[in-house]
């Protein structure tokens, strides 16, 4: 299957200057999505990881199910104000602003390896600030996994030494 077929282009969103990559036709199909799913399972199947981390939102889609196909649990990485119990957080900047993540204090224990899942590499930003907070946790990220990877904004430079993993490249 050709999933890049069910990736859609719009034009100036969020903002102007800006080309958005829609998932939504990908998740409306039922066996694009099983596959996507499928195609990030291959790629941390012979990795040795605990965790399943994903950011709101579009990282719970692809790590929820992830996280269960692997029989493992799974920490969301929310917006401040989002988590009911203490947190940790850590501003970051987008490709088209900044913004501050958080995850509860005791999310991961030390020592802990995880795997990081979401749906884009754009800039890096999100990914380096959660990688930031599962250090300070005491865990070590072992792969991040992407649907797509924007290449021309360089994200993996602000990644670098970690490892990387997008089903998709534009």
């Amino acid at each position: 299957m050709d999933l890049n077929s069910l990736i859609r282009d719009v034009e100036n969103f969020p903002k102007e200057g800006i080309l958005f990559k829609d998932i939504t036709p990908l998740l409306l199909d039922a066996k694009g999505l099983q596959e996507s799913i499928d195609k990030m399972a291959e790629e941390v199947q012979d990795v040795d990881f605990d965790i399943v981390i994903g950011p709101e939102s579009r990282g719970f889609i692809f790590g929820v199910p992830l996280a269960y196909k692997l029989q493992k649990g799974f920490v969301p990485v929310r917006k401040p104000g989002k988590l009911p119990y203490k947190t940790i957080g850590q501003s970051y900047d987008l490709e088209y602003g900044s913004n501050t993540i958080e995850m509860h204090i005791d999310a991961i224990k030390p020592g802990q390896k995880v795997i990081i899942v979401d749906d884009l590499l754009a800039t890096g930003g999100t990914t380096k600030a959660i990688v930031d907070l599962i250090e300070k946790l005491g865990g070590e990220v072992v792969k991040i996994v992407y649907l797509i990877e924007l290449e021309g904004l360089n994200g993996r430079e602000i990644l670098k030494g970690q490892n990387i993993v997008s089903l998709l490249k534009y």
